[in-house]
């Protein structure tokens, strides 16, 4: 069921008074079997796998708690961890690794007959399998208690909102807010609503809108002039930002109109400066997650350069695979671990350097803004194109010597139209930096409506409507 969907505008209302008419433990099965539904609606046979994790992590995690002994606890953690990371993997991976093997033996001359794993990906389980780890982590780690309940439990676990692409929750921050559940005040409603506007703004009329320009190139680059390669690609850069913290701001909206705080997931990441300052704004779920439970666990930055420079490395590597199957995604995360340490080898040097020439500050801020952005929207070609050889022949001609222009670009009309929907977008996030908009709201709250209703047309004027899916639906 997606957000963006008749079947979603239908079963929200009838959940909504459902919800704020029923209290305490009804509230609670309210929540969990409209979860249960509305992750049913892909598709039922995905509803036992999502039960069966959900009740052996809850027992996993009594278990943790139970063991009398450090090396019982890290036992049971260890085979909880490679419980998760084996049904991931199954499901997630399994054809991949058969179908990398099948390439070595053929190789190498071996005759294998070639067959197919047809293996359905379950939606989500990228996102619940990581959050069920952390929780057996937490545990172990004494920074919580398992939960006792079994019915909350299942509640963090398949939270509709947020089941299907995140963000990530974090189980000491999310549990601890089914207890004594009341009505959200009506500043929160509001907040939450001008929330999923925003984001239904983000999705509808920019990322769904330029998506039309995007596809077509992105599945034949071959056919396509350099020049209109870098407009897709930046066009693609703008697109996945805006898809999937469309999502995420409606999910954080609607858990924000029932009383629950979600975090955040993006802080307006393309203003980022340097590498580490963007993954700290990037998928801010899934980027904390790797730093607290991979990249902190081989080490982080206590040990050599070149552990530190390993550790990064692998984090993003493991990021990248994290996304999918394919070498392409991959090949992305390891870009990022390598801009990630060249950041480490030449930030210091660069600063020097700047301060030497005596550039404004907000000169290096911008070029760095600018170099930050580019090298992003680069690493993002890989990871939309198919294959190696679309994604190297999209790079080799984006980054050639041919003079940038749009005389060779088709639907002229539609790209500037476009252009003008992201210069839009980001004038309004840069001055969200400067000004707060949220303050001026708290301070002027007849300004609200009026925002929310000039969304409202800027969605109905630009929108595309036709049930988009979210592009990290298939992570």
């Amino acid at each position: 069921m997606l957000f963006n969907s008749l079947s979603f505008f239908a079963f929200f209302p009838v959940f909504c008074a459902l919800y704020f008419l029923t209290r305490g433990r009804v509230r609670l099965w309210c929540i969990l079997l409209a979860s249960y539904f509305f992750y049913s609606w892909w598709d039922v046979r995905l509803l036992p796998i999502l039960l069966a994790m959900t009740w052996v992590n809850y027992f996993l995690g009594q278990k943790i708690r139970a063991a009398v002994s450090d090396s019982g606890r890290r036992r049971v953690l260890t085979a909880g961890v490679c419980l998760n990371l084996g049904v991931l993997g199954t499901f997630k991976y399994l054809g991949f690794l058969a179908g990398a093997a099948l390439a070595v033996l053929h190789a190498a001359g071996l005759s294998v007959p070639e067959y197919a794993l047809r293996i359905i990906l379950p939606v989500g389980i990228s996102f619940y399998i990581f959050e069920m780890i952390s929780y057996l982590a937490e545990i172990y780690r004494g920074h919580m208690e398992p939960s006792r309940d079994l019915l909350k439990f299942s509640i963090f676990v398949a939270f509709f909102p947020r089941l299907v692409a995140g963000p990530i929750l974090r189980p000491q921050e999310f549990l601890p807010q089914l207890d004594g559940l009341r009505n959200p005040r009506a500043a929160s409603v509001a907040e939450g609503l001008e929330m999923v506007f925003w984001g239904f703004f983000k999705k509808l009329a920019i990322a769904d809108v330029v998506a039309g320009f995007v596809d077509p190139v992105f599945n034949n680059p071959f056919a396509y002039s350099p020049n209109t390669l870098r407009v897709a690609a930046i066009f693609y850069s703008v697109q996945i930002y805006c898809d999937f913290s469309g999502y995420s701001g409606i999910a954080i909206g609607i858990g924000r109109m029932l009383g629950f705080d979600l975090g955040r997931n993006f802080d307006k990441p393309y203003f980022s400066t340097s590498f580490s300052e963007f993954w700290t704004r990037w998928h801010i779920s899934l980027s904390s997650w790797l730093r607290d439970y991979l990249y902190i666990p081989l080490g982080g930055n206590r040990g050599s350069k070149f552990a530190t420079w390993r550790n990064l490395m692998l984090t993003m590597l493991l990021g990248g695979l994290w996304h999918g199957a394919s070498w392409t995604f991959v090949a992305w995360g390891g870009l990022h671990g390598l801009f990630l340490v060249a950041q480490r080898l030449a930030g210091k040097p660069m600063e020097r350097l700047a301060a030497a020439a005596r550039l404004p500050g907000r000169l290096r801020s911008l070029a760095a803004g600018v170099c930050v952005f580019s090298l992003v929207t680069l690493a993002w070609i890989p990871f939309r194109s198919s294959d190696f050889a679309s994604a190297w022949h999209i790079f080799r001609l984006v980054t050639g010597g041919s003079a940038w222009s749009l005389a060779d670009v088709p639907n002229k009309f539609q790209v500037l139209r476009d252009f003008g929907l992201i210069a839009a977008l980001f004038a309004f996030e840069y001055l969200d930096l400067r000004i707060s908009f949220p303050r001026i709201f708290e301070a002027r709250p007849g300004l609200r409506p009026m925002a929310g209703a000039a969304v409202l047309l800027a969605i109905s004027l630009f929108g595309v409507f036709g049930s988009h899916a979210f592009i990290y639906f298939q992570f």
